[in-house]
């Protein structure tokens, strides 16, 4: 996979001109465009469903966490759509995430399609430190209470998660190799980290196994966003290559 194709731009901007020019200008420069919820509340499914007819490959980020009739009914709106990634709070619990499965079965146009539809659960928002944790309930350190969700995730068949940088190393070793990992709270080292409270720079994310990894602000409020997803796939380039080289030296 090229490294571009790797970058997931978050499409969190206000109303569908501006999405619209914005993957127009990005188009080519990476692999994926996520919608979440504040185009779709303020567009619904007009600007994913414009995205996929311009060819391009959509996560709608819509974060489902309600009871299982009605979690599988979304997702099965969201395979006819035609989406490549849509996801679950793992929080939602087995029967939740199980629902969602059966609503991307009985949604895909086919056998092909209802293959390339993955479907993830969100572990534990990249704003929440531990302090936050705490607060609403949780017991454990971020990353026990990731992998226990990931775990989770994994035995209810979900192809993968959505966790921040500092978790990834935590989940392969307990979900393995083909487990899939998206990881939002991408910062490249010059860039402000918001409100992200667990980031980590796009090539330490690629090294330490990300699979996809989500970038907003960096790239859609760069001066030129294509160039600034460029210098972003030039340095995912160069961290896909140290390890090889390293590896031939030996």
């Amino acid at each position: 996979m090229p490294a571009r194709d790797k970058i997931i731009v978050a499409l969190d901007v206000p109303g569908a001109g501006v999405a619209l020019r914005l993957a127009e200008e990005l188009h080519g420069h990476i692999g994926m465009f996520k919608v979440g919820s504040e185009a779709f509340t303020g567009e619904g499914p007009i600007l994913p469903r414009h995205l996929l007819a311009a060819g391009e490959r959509i996560f709608l980020d819509l974060k489902f966490h309600d009871i299982p009739n009605t979690v599988r009914a979304a997702t099965q709106q969201a395979a006819a759509m035609g989406v490549s990634l849509v996801n679950v709070h793992a929080s939602g619990g087995r029967k939740m995430m199980e629902a969602a499965l059966e609503g991307v079965r009985a949604g895909h146009k086919g056998p092909a399609q209802a293959s390339s539809i993955r479907v993830l659960a969100v572990t534990v928002l990249t704003s929440l430190a531990a302090q936050d944790l705490a607060e609403v309930g949780y017991q454990g350190s971020p990353e026990e209470i990731v992998v226990r969700l990931a775990r989770l995730a994994q035995a209810s068949g979900l192809d993968g998660v959505v966790a921040s940088p500092q978790e990834i190393a935590a989940i392969r070793a307990a979900c393995g190799s083909k487990f899939l990992i998206v990881t939002p709270g991408i910062r490249p080292a010059a860039a402000a980290t918001d409100d992200q409270a667990r980031i980590a720079t796009p090539s330490s994310a690629l090294r330490a196994g990300a699979d996809y990894l989500v970038i907003g602000r960096p790239i859609t409020r760069a001066p030129d966003p294509a160039a600034a997803a460029d210098a972003i796939a030039a340095e995912l380039d160069a961290a896909l290559t140290i390890p090889a080289s390293q590896a031939l030296a030996q």
